[in-house]
């Protein structure tokens, strides 16, 4: 019987999806190849079946030593290319001493298995088979609950080798939860699934030494101007966690709303909410703090003030310019409203404020804001006026910022006293009061820490530094992730736009902001302001975004972001994957045909034309 060509290809393809189908892989048609360190997508076929990989195998290996690891680690780094099939409902945990009683570890030990779980499409299909994992956590015994602070280590070891049986051992060395926590993200990202052959597989063998460049990585988020749920910041806090960063910026209420249930003074939530369904209880703040705990994150209160007050201070006669108008005269955006500093029953409010706060969130660093303060608002006050006259003062804007440096020693008083005087650092927004001379009156260097909202190019900032205060970066051109969209308060576009791109993200060196002084530099911050995002559009705000904030403060890389882009298209998967609406970055065409959509991939080297490396990968199932 003659074949003709075409009939023959047909009767291949056939028999091609017959033996896929053996295998329970019916719906695949493509695997890759590592070429040039490069994977490329290739049609599977009975030649090559047996050696196809799937993509995420293909760019754990292939053309870069540390795999698709995300952020990038900053030690050592040793992959072997032999992949082990696990058997998921036999991975075991060990932790040394009695950590192992400990709900934290209960806690990381149920999230890492929900991870792996994540990336399984679906559970029928899972191959069965596969050898045991054992992770052994290497902690010294911690006698108080863990709790973040400037001084952790958050270093971590992982080694992961496979003994004569097959048994796959992970050890896990750190000085404390918050370093084995690390150290369990980055083991998450060796295991993946294949979808060649259903089955899910880790490198067998492994070292990697890691540790962040910077202390302080966060991302801040305004709940005050709109509200969101528990359950949207636990996603955010999630994000975090598999990217590394430690810190959450809680900047909970401003003159716009005050959604936080303080316990002493009921009236702030029930006149300043949107809505007594859009309360922060004791309960979900105290949800909100062990959530991030659990995850590696210190959960950090703002109460911004004097400025950005309103909602909830009414009837209290503690306050000037509250809605005043026209509003472009008394504040930045409306509602205007600030404290007024010359009542004293005032900073007893405060007291109590912040005594909730450190009662609940049991900070090691508090923000008390300090931020957009205007002298005209508190000009238009008659009582305010009276009192500085009283006092001996004028009325112009010396005068008023002795009265802000009066409120800033007031109400920092009221802070050391709720925190039993432990003289906690305290965060201030750059601002009028951080300028010269005022600075050196009324900020100590020793208890004061500046957050930058400027330009990275501000000339203000290397002042600041030479006078000895720490710094965290969120300079408005690069870490203002709300910026790019449509004016609010009039036509045209907000005020910081355009929109920054994660290149520009990734590229924001610290270094380059503070120069000879980058020792001072704590780390940085990703800002959303929430003026025209609520939780519906939040995860597309932050990520993957502040992915790439993560690896600039872990790694500090020194190449710029191409090096990162195609580690990143598959690192915002795995944020799909877990749960977050992240943004895409590319066609998906570009994440399965790597290296071709890059404007200069030709010039480069393009891995479709160039010497085919295959990759000596082999798979043993059990």
């Amino acid at each position: 019987m003659m074949w003709t060509r075409t009939a023959l290809g047909v009767a291949l393809l056939l028999a091609l999806v017959s033996q896929l189908t053996a295998h329970g892989s019916d719906d695949l048609v493509y695997g890759y190849e590592c070429r040039s360190g490069f994977c490329q997508k290739v049609e599977l076929s009975e030649e090559n079946y047996a050696k196809a990989i799937s993509l995420p195998v293909c760019r754990l290996f292939c053309g870069s030593s540390i795999g698709t690891l995300w952020p990038k680690p900053t030690g050592t780094v040793r992959l072997d290319t032999l992949m082990r099939q696990v058997d998921i409902s036999f991975i075991d945990f060990n932790f040394n001493g009695t950590a192992r009683q400990q709900k934290l570890w209960r806690a990381a030990e149920d999230r890492f298995m929900e991870m792996l779980d994540a990336q399984i499409p679906d559970r029928k299909v899972l191959a069965r088979g596969g050898y045991r994992m054992t992770v052994n956590i290497n902690t010294p015994d911690e006698p108080t609950p863990a709790r973040l602070t400037l001084e952790t280590d958050e270093s971590y070891a992982l080694d992961i080798d496979t003994d004569a049986s097959g048994h796959v051992l992970a050890n896990i060395t750190a000085a404390n939860f918050f370093g084995a926590r690390h150290g369990l993200e980055t083991l998450a990202q060796l295991i993946v699934y294949d979808d060649i052959r259903r089955e899910v597989q880790v490198t067998a063998n492994a070292t990697i030494n890691d540790a962040p460049v910077y202390k302080w990585r966060g991302l801040l988020l305004d709940t005050s101007r709109n509200y969101y749920s528990v359950k949207s910041i636990k996603r955010t806090l999630e994000g975090m966690a598999l990217v590394k960063l430690n810190t959450f910026h809680w900047h909970i209420t401003d003159s716009h709303s005050f959604p936080l249930e303080v316990k002493k003074r009921p009236e702030l939530h029930k006149l300043g909410a949107y809505s007594q369904r859009q309360v922060y209880t004791r309960r979900d703040v105290a949800e909100v703090v062990e959530y991030g705990r659990v995850r590696g994150i210190r959960v950090m209160p703002e109460f911004d003030a004097p400025a950005h007050v309103g909602e909830g201070w009414q009837h209290k006669n503690m306050t000037a310019c509250f809605n005043a108008q026209p509003w472009k005269s008394f504040c930045v955006e409306p509602p205007c409203g600030q404290l007024d500093p010359t009542v004293n029953e005032m900073y007893d409010v405060l007291e109590d404020i912040y005594g909730t706060m450190f009662e609940q969130f049991n900070p090691d660093v508090f923000h008390m804001g300090g931020d957009e303060v205007s002298t005209s608002c508190w000009n238009s006050s008659q009582p305010i006026q009276k009192w500085m006259k009283q006092q001996g003062w004028g009325l112009e804007t010396a005068d008023f910022m002795r009265l802000w440096g009066h409120f800033q020693t007031e109400a920092l008083g009221r802070v050391d006293k709720v925190a039993n005087g432990t003289h906690t650092p305290i965060i201030l927004w750059t601002s009028g009061l951080t300028e010269e001379p005022f600075i050196d009156e009324y900020l100590n260097p020793e208890r004061y820490i500046i957050q930058i909202w400027t330009t990275g190019a501000d000339p203000k900032v290397k002042k600041i530094l030479e006078r000895g205060y720490k710094i965290i970066v969120s300079n408005y051109d690069a870490l203002y992730l709300d910026c790019g969209g449509a004016g609010w308060v009039t036509d045209g576009n907000n005020w910081c736009s355009p929109y920054i791109g994660w290149q520009k993200v990734y590229d924001n060196s610290l270094k380059s902001i503070a120069g000879d002084y980058e020792h001072h530099v704590l780390g940085a911050e990703g800002a959303i302001w929430s003026e025209q995002i609520d939780e519906h559009t939040l995860d597309n705000r932050f990520w993957p975004r502040a992915s790439a904030l993560a690896e600039r403060l872990w790694s500090n890389p020194g190449e710029g972001w191409r090096q990162a882009e195609s580690r990143l298209l598959l690192h915002r998967q795995r944020l799909v994957d877990n749960g977050l609406g992240a943004e895409a970055m590319q066609p998906q065409w570009c994440l399965q045909n790597e290296h071709e959509c890059p404007i200069d991939a030709c010039s480069r080297g393009s891995g479709r034309h160039g010497l085919i490396v295959l990759l000596l990968l082999t798979t043993l199932s059990a």
